[in-house]
């Protein structure tokens, strides 16, 4: 896989963990049906923020190593 389509499919990762997060605080303050689930809606809640950062945080740290390393080589190449 060649590093712009694996920095493509990270930011997508990034992007739909961040939509989980979203959805989730959304869920928690916004939404009465979730609310009125009790227990159940809360534990929805929490897997969409829990799921979002699972892909966001890691993914950006790999994404920032991958974004490092390539300049690191182009200073080296001039």
């Amino acid at each position: 896989m060649t590093d712009t389509k694996l920095i493509l499919l990270l930011r997508t990762a990034i992007t739909f963990g961040l939509c989980l997060i979203l959805l989730g605080i959304y869920f928690h303050n916004f939404s009465e049906a979730v609310e009125a689930m009790g227990v159940t809606g809360i534990i929805i809640s929490a897997m969409c923020i829990a799921f979002g950062m699972v892909l966001s945080l890691p993914t950006k740290m790999y994404l920032t190593f991958i974004l490092v390393r390539r300049e690191a080589d182009n200073n080296q190449s001039k």
